[in-house]
């Protein structure tokens, strides 16, 4: 079949690649270049790692998503993980730290739980007085994203996908299987998938009352010269506890020491708006980490880049099938690790049609 997919994060690359690998003609449309540094999937690194809550279903998911990026890293010839584990950090009773714990235990995956003296003895950057336990885990680590991008357009121009890199998708005939871009071009296909992220409701403006879109930011910066090697050595934080729901990537990959944080962001109905960082801005962010991490007045920002993310109520990721056309957010936050399982559910459900069995799979639902 000839398939058009309009958007070129990471569920779109993924579902590109899928779907050349099972023989469609794919054509992919992004607006901007691969990586788009605007999108949610441009940035430098993500996190992947076991822990979810317990009972959320995603926890099971992740196995296959480990199983899909080791695919792709095979036929990429080189991996683009930074496996160097994951650590949280819960400063109160039940916390999502503490949550994450749990999910850890009920998934079976190893994890060490260390007190407040033995974490800060081994992670230099914590202050032993600030929380009640972290844990740590082999299993997660850092994708690199940029890396990970490129690598997948180079594989995909070389199996004869059709990359239309600086194309804007104006309007979408999920009827009829017709794409328009902003020029006036007007190209048809047997199916459409749109994974569009924080676009997406451009396209579909009925979407908006169930994928909300975000503006975020992280804040990148330089640690004290006498806690660079601790960091260097560090694996990825998921959470530190208490209400912050911040994450943390030690640098890897070209990306420096970024933090992040859910408290800060802003409906953005307009992923093109509001997307200059603001004097200050990494500041802010940095200052929500303390605590647990001490010193937080010796790390200097370096840099300030803002994200946008669609999010449904419950953070689920969403599809919709409309005519022709299919819809996929798997974002809501947390859905870069599950790229590259994403796009090999979606070339399924190409093949199969089966909309259920792809809509729970999203869903963690079994």
């Amino acid at each position: 079949m000839k398939i058009i997919v309009v958007g070129a994060g990471i569920a779109g690359l993924s579902t590109a690649w899928a779907l050349s690998k099972r023989g469609h003609a794919v054509i992919l449309f992004e607006q901007g270049e691969i990586p788009n540094e605007m999108a949610a999937s441009g940035d430098h690194h993500r996190i992947i790692r076991r822990a979810y809550g317990a009972g959320s279903g995603y926890g099971a998911a992740i196995s296959e998503a480990y199983e899909a990026w080791d695919e792709l890293w095979a036929d990429l010839g080189d991996s683009h993980l930074d496996a160097r584990g994951f650590m949280a950090v819960s400063r109160e009773a039940g916390d999502e730290a503490e949550d994450y714990l749990e999910g850890l235990k009920e998934g079976g995956w190893p994890h060490t739980v260390l007190g407040p003296d033995e974490a800060a003895a081994r992670f230099a950057f914590l202050d032993p007085g600030t929380f009640r336990h972290a844990f740590v885990s082999p299993e997660g680590g850092a994708l690199h994203c940029r890396k990970i991008a490129f690598a997948m357009a180079a594989w995909m121009q070389d199996r004869g996908v059709s990359l239309r890199q600086r194309m804007r998708v104006a309007e979408i005939d999920a009827d009829a299987g017709l794409v328009v871009t902003e020029d006036g071009r007007r190209i048809a296909a047997d199916r459409v998938i749109v994974t569009a992220g924080a676009w997406v409701t451009k396209l579909f403006p009925d979407l908006a009352a169930e994928l909300v879109a975000w503006r975020t930011a992280v804040a990148y910066l330089q640690p004290p010269d006498d806690l660079a090697d601790a960091w260097a050595a560090a694996p990825v934080i998921l959470d530190v506890g208490g209400e912050t729901d911040g994450y943390i990537i030690p640098p890897s990959g070209g990306g420096g020491l970024k933090f992040g944080s859910g408290l800060h962001k802003v409906e953005n109905p307009d992923a093109d708006e509001n997307r200059v960082a603001q004097p200050g801005e990494g500041e802010t962010i940095r200052d929500l980490f303390s605590p647990p991490l001490k010193d937080l007045d010796r790390y200097t920002v370096t840099d300030t880049l803002t994200c946008a993310y669609t999010f449904t109520e419950d953070e689920r990721f969403f599809v919709r099938e409309e005519g022709k056309c299919l819809v996929v957010s798997a974002c809501s936050g947390h859905g870069y690790k599950f790229g590259a399982a994403v796009g090999r559910r979606v070339a399924g459900y190409v093949d199969d049609g089966d909309f259920g069995a792809l809509n729970r799979w999203m869903r963690a639902e079994g």
